[in-house]
């Protein structure tokens, strides 16, 4: 059956402004306007790794030029906006979402009791209690300070011991939540006493969060699979979103489009009714540097089939088998990837090391001018007094 075609470019279009990077950064990127951009993007992954700057600060800068990391933190550890949970990974979260992650609690609550149990090093259910005691009664913990008495080992999540282990476990079944962070170190407090109560008390019936996470997951990616929208959130089964897509698709609610990649394939998508009619400029023409944890680059291949961009994190490759490098940024222009580049902060100073151009990215003097400048501001944005360049960086650029 034949269905409307939305093209490449416009698929690109579309794509981006539903993620933040179709007009110029704008916005203090502080309280209630960042708070939109969270509800925007419905969450923002976090990360650890901090050659410049940490994915979950990069990404929000990256639509916010003004924003800088104690925005976020005050919004999460001062006025309660948003809360720290898992979706595919760990991540912030808007505040209002909080009690659709019951039903997440619950089925994870279900499956780390089945299966923990059988890989986990010692029995860490015998330690719930004493666990949520100790928080109960001596006030929020770190992962370092419950089970100081029990055996530790290498520190990787496959042998934590049976506390910590227990720990983890309340905080993914929702009866601990994150209160704040000790520069990445979670700190961990009863739910009751982290979540505002209005949004604590909330119910929704799990009919009710799989319509929230379908349609939301539709909001913000334009077009998708019903595996897709699964994944968006990894909060919902495949076989819920197949069957919420063919109710809504039934009811007339969605539509089927073939949206096309940049190699001229079409995929067959779902979307809104007005998604077609809706005009869609071209993304300014903007350089920006991303994370590798963006969310319009987080689903690799989608990444992949709309810019024809094709990126693998090289932080567990051997250097020597590494193409680009340990931790390299995408750069965009427009509704273009043009590149990737390595830099790092180093002793107050942005270091850029390579630029490697995407295939058949002219590097001209405009756009080499262009990336400098939003470089220049990286620098500002990391709190680096000096920036300096590799002496061959350019070479790689041409």
């Amino acid at each position: 059956m034949s269905a409307a075609v939305l093209a490449n470019m416009n698929a690109r279009a579309v794509f981006l402004a539903r993620h933040g990077l179709h007009d110029r950064p704008s916005g203090t990127g502080r309280g209630a306007d960042l708070k939109s951009v969270l509800g925007d993007l419905g969450f923002v992954q976090l990360d650890s790794v901090n050659t410049f700057a940490r994915a979950h600060d990069l990404i929000l800068w990256s639509r916010r030029q003004q924003y800088r990391p104690k925005a976020l933190e005050h919004l999460l550890h001062r006025d309660r906006q948003v809360f720290e949970h898992w979706t595919h990974d760990a991540a912030v979260i808007p505040i209002e979402s909080f009690a659709h992650w019951r039903l997440r609690f619950a089925r994870d609550e279900r499956r780390m009791a089945e299966r923990w149990k059988q890989w986990r090093r010692g029995d860490f259910t015998a330690k719930i209690d004493d666990v949520l005691r100790q928080i109960s009664d001596h006030g929020c913990c770190t992962s370092g300070e419950v089970g100081t008495d029990e055996s530790r080992g290498s520190g990787g999540w496959w042998d934590w011991h049976p506390s910590k282990t227990a720990l983890e476990y309340l905080w993914r079944s929702g009866q601990v939540s994150v209160v704040r962070r000790d520069g990445f170190t979670k700190v961990y407090d009863l739910t009751e006493r982290v979540i505002p109560a209005e949004h604590l008390n909330r119910r929704h019936h799990p009919q009710e969060t799989i319509e929230w996470c379908c349609a939301g997951a539709l909001d913000r990616l334009g077009f998708a699979t019903s595996g897709e929208l699964a994944a968006f959130w990894d909060h919902v089964t495949p076989a819920e979103a197949k069957a919420w897509c063919a109710a809504a698709l039934a009811d007339e609610r969605i539509v089927e489009i073939d949206v096309e990649g940049v190699d001229g394939k079409l995929r067959r998508s779902f979307s809104w009714p007005d998604l077609m009619d809706a005009a869609t400029a071209t993304p300014a023409p903007r350089v920006r540097i991303l994370s590798p944890f963006d969310p319009a680059l987080r689903d690799r291949k989608r990444a992949e089939r709309l810019f024809g961009f094709h990126y693998r994190i090289e932080i567990f490759v051997p250097a020597p088998k590494r193409e680009y490098g340990y931790y390299v940024f995408p750069v965009m222009e427009g509704d273009r990837i043009i590149g990737r580049i390595d830099m790092k902060r180093d002793d107050g100073v942005l270091a850029v090391r390579a630029f490697w151009p995407e295939a058949g990215v002219r590097m001209g003097t405009g756009r080499m001018a262009a990336l400098r400048k939003e470089l220049e501001r990286a620098a500002v944005f990391g709190g680096c007094s000096d920036l300096t360049f590799a002496k061959d960086w350019e070479r790689s650029a041409h």
